[in-house]
């Protein structure tokens, strides 16, 4: 799919819906459409598709406030969302949702501490979904960083 759009370079890493590719501003504009348009047509499946670029993903380590505070890498997780989410959409957000998780928004990123592991925390996608009027995709730490790793090779 991402090769008849018109994208270079197409890799996949594991089986994590995640696809590292190069493209041209014309191509990627419309892309994540273009993807999820035919992940449905193909598949009958509503997939939502967000992306990032190399230098958006880079911030978004660069960023990452509980990695600042020392917080150990297995226990960091990241909503990637599609878009920038309201001041009151987030002051909806109840930080003690699920204690002892924590969470920070800043900017198309939900960074998330969780101490108890992602099976076992409320701050799911539907919650912020439904909270930030926006759809969102997790990932753990370390696939960020190879997914960072494969942008950067």
């Amino acid at each position: 799919m991402f090769v008849a759009s018109g994208c270079g370079d197409v890799a996949t890493y594991i089986q994590s819906g995640n696809v590292v590719f190069s493209a041209g501003a014309g191509v990627a504009k419309g892309l994540a459409g273009l993807i999820s348009q035919r992940i449905e047509e193909r598949f009958g499946l509503r997939i939502p598709v967000v992306m990032r670029t190399d230098e958006e993903l880079g911030a978004v380590i660069r960023e990452n406030p509980y990695l600042k505070g020392g917080v150990p890498e297995e226990l960091l997780h990241v909503y990637f969302l599609a878009d920038v989410p309201g001041a009151a959409e987030v002051g909806k957000l109840d930080p003690l949702r699920s204690a002892p998780d924590a969470f920070s928004v800043r900017g198309r990123e939900v960074y998330l501490h969780l101490p108890n592991g992602m099976a076992r925390t409320k701050l799911t996608n539907a919650y912020f979904d439904s909270k930030l009027g926006t759809v969102s995709t997790a990932r753990n730490w370390r696939t960020v960083l190879k997914l960072y790793e494969m942008m950067s090779a």
